[in-house]
């Protein structure tokens, strides 16, 4: 694993890298929000893909992980606009692109916008398929009352708080990583150390303020699905309470080519709560794209 910079338009970025000796192709995976960064979400996929013969690009977003805060607030027009400097800057030639919840969605916005050197996008728990933040009868109103708090300022307060409490952070873990077995405790100590760190959400909470609106999500790639114009492999945890799998499915069927991996069992988390079904998935996927590239 190598840790680089690059000085982009948006501001300096930080990224992981794993290079084989000849490589196969390169894919590009983008971490998700909240508590994330580079190496959690990828540290665990990142060397098996480069054992496969992948070079593997993962950064820290701007305002997370090693990247400072950009100079203008985070916003998804940013954070889409921010992948396409990165990949102008680090990749040479065509490239899969794949990303986790807020990376999914900045993957969807990336490929919609500029797909000529993508041979393929990979969206696991993505963010960006829903038109409100939940599902359901009472879904007009918790997406209100959520509006209500992030405005106000006590949403990103509780999530100060909770990144302080190891009991609120561990109960956080448990929701995204469903197998015991996978909360391993260099893992759980990542997540706090991560939690920890000066910051650590303030990007977060700008693109909260940027998305939730009081009737719906500012962002929401559905009707657009259809445009997609490259394959896509949706990898989802059957028990995702983020994002329901029903939304993973109808993606599914709406891209063009797309073939859907649910992981029974699995939460929002899901390459590390399956790390081995989820990197079979993505290899066997990367293979094909990148044969096709």
């Amino acid at each position: 694993m190598v840790r680089n910079e690059v000085d982009l338009p948006s501001g300096r970025v930080s990224y992981l890298s794993w290079s084989p000796g000849r490589p196969r192709g390169t894919v590009v995976l983008l971490h998700g929000g909240g508590v994330d960064n580079a190496e959690l979400s990828w540290g665990g996929i990142g060397p098996e893909l480069a054992a496969a013969g992948y070079r593997v690009i993962c950064p820290d977003h701007p305002g997370y992980g090693h990247s400072p805060l950009p100079r203008s607030p985070v916003t998804q027009e940013l954070l889409v606009g921010y992948v396409g400097e990165f990949v102008d800057a680090v990749v040479d030639g065509p490239y899969a692109i794949g990303g986790l919840s807020l990376g999914g969605g900045m993957t969807i916005g990336h490929v919609l916008d500029r797909p000529d050197r993508v041979t393929g996008a990979i969206l696991l728990g993505s963010y960006g398929l829903m038109p409100r933040l939940y599902d359901g009868p009472l879904a007009a109103l918790r997406q209100a009352v959520m509006w209500a708090v992030v405005r106000t300022g006590a949403l990103g307060a509780l999530f100060r708080w909770a990144a302080r409490s190891r009991a609120a952070m561990d109960r956080g873990i448990a929701t995204i990583v469903r197998n015991p077995a996978s909360r391993t405790p260099e893992l759980v100590a990542a997540v706090h150390a991560a939690a920890a760190a000066p910051g650590a959400l303030v990007a977060f909470e700008q693109w909260q303020r940027d998305q939730v609106r009081w009737n719906r999500q500012r962002t929401d790639y559905t009707d657009r699905l259809r445009t997609f114009s490259r394959p896509a492999l949706v990898v989802h945890g059957g028990r995702d309470t983020s994002v329901p799998v029903a939304r993973a499915r109808a993606a599914a069927r709406l891209i063009p080519d797309a073939r859907l991996e649910v992981v029974d069992g699995a939460g929002h988390w899901v390459q590390r709560d399956a790390p081995r079904v989820v990197l079979d998935a993505m290899t066997d996927f990367l293979d094909r794209v990148c044969a096709a590239g």
